[in-house]
């Protein structure tokens, strides 16, 4: 199972790269699995405020319906809006061109809430 060392996991199977006071946002490699083809996803207005571990949108495969969960605290400052048209992109590379959400980071310091990916393999048992 493919878990990146410079990422940040949560416990919902989102990941968070800390790029200076911003964050990109994507699910993990895990969670793609585990849902199958990704069908459709629901991605939030640019602008939101989103407070941590809220709901900011939904991914659907022909498996199930997940929300997505907000790593940390943060403005919304870009959405992929490629998913839109190509939402397999969460399948095929959801660490690259996959990745949901920039993020204004509103403290930096709520990053020590996340699990590194030690942590994070060992809560998907890999």
């Amino acid at each position: 199972m493919d878990v990146r060392e410079d990422l940040l996991y949560t416990d919902e199977h989102e990941w968070l790269r800390v790029e200076g006071e911003t964050g990109v946002v994507g699910i993990t490699a895990f969670a793609a699995e585990q849902l199958g083809d990704v069908v459709f996803v629901e991605l939030p207005q640019v602008g939101r405020t989103l407070e941590r571990a809220e709901t900011f949108g939904v991914v659907e495969s022909v498996k199930a319906v997940s929300d997505l969960f907000s790593p940390v605290a943060g403005q919304v400052l870009e959405v992929n809006s490629e998913l839109v048209a190509r939402p397999e992109l969460l399948d095929s590379d959801p660490y690259g061109a996959g990745w949901i959400v920039r993020l204004r980071i509103a403290d930096e310091g709520a990053t020590t809430e996340l699990k590194d990916a030690a942590a994070y393999r060992a809560l998907i048992g890999a």
